[in-house]
């Protein structure tokens, strides 16, 4: 059978393991049906090249034992800082980066360069730029499943701030809590800007053809993180 014009078969199909949360616009898998910013690119890229794209949605923590033990094909997204500790003995082959993300401090424009001594982040996130803080008892860590949940407890005043992209925070308020405008990200306080990457570690040429596809189209790749607002917030 042929698939967007090139001969595909089912020994072509790529278990993709993604993130079982809610974190539009690049990326979500709600009642296991997986949208957003991230499938069209892997979607596109899969058409163009004559695979299928199986995605299995999985808690964050799982996610780094299946991509080490072979359960899944690729994941996404992923970091080379991510996890190291459940990469150790194997060697895992990133992309280029995917869609450009900023995490941090989504607070009250009242607190808006204020002190923070308890903040919440997703659970199985880390929030990197504040762990020298944890660590040291300067600031509480609360971790919470739910984002949306996340978000209303700092709107509520409950914490001085919610750890996560800043993007995914936009789009929550706006298009699912009603909320536009309660919380502001503080680019004053600690936050870490990178991308998202596609990882593999039983399928390191796939990940060279995949960054050869995104080159060829970066122009499509562009246009599409634009007109999704994956990156909204984050300049």
């Amino acid at each position: 059978m042929c698939l967007g014009g090139v001969a595909y078969s089912a020994d072509r199909d790529l278990v993709v393991g993604v993130e079982d949360i809610a974190y539009l616009p690049a990326y979500s898998a709600e009642g296991g049906q997986y949208s957003g910013t991230a499938r069209l690119i892997l979607d596109r890229f899969a058409a163009d090249r004559g695979y299928r794209m199986v995605y299995r949605p999985l808690p964050i923590k799982r996610l780094f034992a299946e991509l080490a033990g072979g359960g899944i094909d690729l994941k996404f997204p992923d970091h080379p800082q991510w996890n190291q500790a459940a990469k150790t003995a194997v060697e895992v082959r990133y992309s280029q980066p995917v869609i450009r993300y900023v995490d941090g401090l989504m607070v009250l424009p009242s607190r808006l360069g204020g002190e923070v001594t308890v903040m919440g982040s997703v659970t199985g996130f880390t929030p990197f730029a504040w762990l020298d803080r944890i660590k040291d008892g300067r600031v509480q860590l609360r971790e919470t499943a739910n984002p949306d949940d996340l978000l209303q407890q700092v709107a509520k005043d409950r914490l001085h701030g919610a750890y996560m992209s800043v993007a995914a925070a936009h789009y929550r308020l706006d298009s699912v809590l009603g909320l536009p405008g309660a919380l502001a990200f503080d680019p004053t306080l600690p936050h870490s800007r990178d991308a998202y990457r596609l990882s593999s570690v039983k399928h390191p040429a796939v990940i060279a053809e995949f960054d050869a596809w995104m080159t060829a189209n970066a122009d499509w790749i562009k246009a599409t993180i634009a007109s999704t607002g994956a990156e909204k917030g984050i300049e």
